[in-house]
């Protein structure tokens, strides 16, 4: 039984025509039920993407029913912790490692999905994508710059927004992150002062006193605890939860409220769609539409493991999540990678070699 490579991913979801490619060197042969009877593969990391990780491994799970595939949400830093470690068959994060740091540690990177974080706010009578940020009023808030939310720099943006005179409390997360450090790379951008006084990493040393939250969740539930509080969270959390996002001004000079399209349009004005690099920033492109907070989650496999089977049906997942997760994503709040981005990734799991030189095989149902 062989498998293509890549499916014709829906090019018209990015207003594009490209033409379908299949990646011949993926045709393999699967593996039977009974190889893999009672195979338990384990992943964690990121949580920015765990809402739709989740309802890929429940589908693959379904169809696969003698492998038992499990993801835990951890944080990024936890999952390029674990699969270094061996101790998982995949980690998740949001921040792509370097080439060097990947031969190092013996892995391959593939980018999964994207999506978007969205400064978040709790303030009496100011509703969803009412309020305007720039990155540069937002790098202040989040240095302790500005500490009132009727500050004039707040004001100015919004002329007729009925502004609380209250303090602002600024919720982080505790953990090491891919978000903390997608959004602290974002006001670096922003803001000279922010890069030169906060370090753009997993854990940025916050200045001042901000309230710590671990995950998604946790930053979620302070939020809603804490009136006056700002934050950032995956639009998926911020949408399912009917939470206060803010607009902001891109690049562009557009004031834009985090989407779909919005993050659709951000992939296409990047190198990651121009040049094929996936490692690029998807942060403050210059399409008119496009979400300046856009980031692309990636997956950690073990390149040389010694076991093969177990990183093969990590990869198999991998593989199926390219051939049939872009119709559950849909309605998550993410967006699937374009479809030729898709194509050179899938050939990047046959990179994966076990002890006898063996390559995975990838025949998914």
């Amino acid at each position: 039984m062989f498998a293509q490579c890549v499916r014709r991913v829906k090019a018209e979801m990015y207003g594009v025509k490209v033409a379908g490619a299949v990646v011949a060197s993926c045709l393999v042969w699967g593996l039977s039920t009974a190889q893999a009877a009672g195979l338990a593969v384990k992943g964690t990391g990121a949580t920015f993407p765990s809402k739709v990780y989740a309802r890929w491994v429940d589908r693959f799970n379904e169809l696969n029913p003698s492998v038992a595939l499990d993801y835990a949400p951890t944080g990024s830093g936890e999952g390029i912790k674990q699969i270094t470690a061996r101790a998982v068959q995949f980690g998740g994060t949001d921040t792509p490692l370097e080439p060097g740091a990947l031969k190092d540690k013996g892995l391959i990177q593939i980018p999964m999905l994207i999506g978007g974080l969205v400064p978040t706010v709790n303030l009496p009578g100011v509703g969803s994508n009412r309020l305007l940020l720039t990155g540069p009023v937002l790098a202040d808030i989040m240095l302790g710059k500005i500490t009132r939310w009727d500050d004039e720099a707040i004001r100015g943006l919004n002329p007729g927004v009925k502004l609380p005179a209250l303090p602002i409390a600024r919720v982080v997360r505790q953990d090491k992150s891919g978000s903390s450090e997608g959004f602290a790379a974002y006001l670096a951008a922003s803001s000279a002062d922010f890069k030169a006084l906060v370090q753009v990493s997993h854990k940025p040393n916050w200045p001042g006193k901000v309230l710590e939250g671990k995950g998604n969740d946790g930053v979620a539930e302070l939020l809603k605890s804490n009136v006056g509080a700002i934050a950032y969270l995956s639009f998926d959390r911020v949408s399912k939860d009917g939470l206060a996002g803010v607009r902001l001004r891109n690049p562009a000079g557009r004031d834009v409220v985090a989407s779909v399209e919005g993050f659709k349009d951000a992939i296409l004005g990047s190198d990651v769609y121009r040049k094929g690099d996936d490692t690029a920033t998807l942060l403050n492109t210059a399409r008119p539409g496009a979400w300046p907070i856009t980031m692309t989650s990636y997956m950690l496999l073990d390149a040389k493991p010694r076991n093969l089977r177990d990183t093969e049906w990590a990869a198999r997942f991998v593989y199926w999540c390219f051939m049939h997760g872009d119709d559950l994503t849909k309605g998550t709040g993410f967006a699937p990678l374009p479809d030729r981005v898709q194509a050179k990734l899938a050939s990047r799991l046959l990179e994966i070699h076990g002890p006898n030189g063996d390559i995975p095989k990838l025949v998914v149902n």
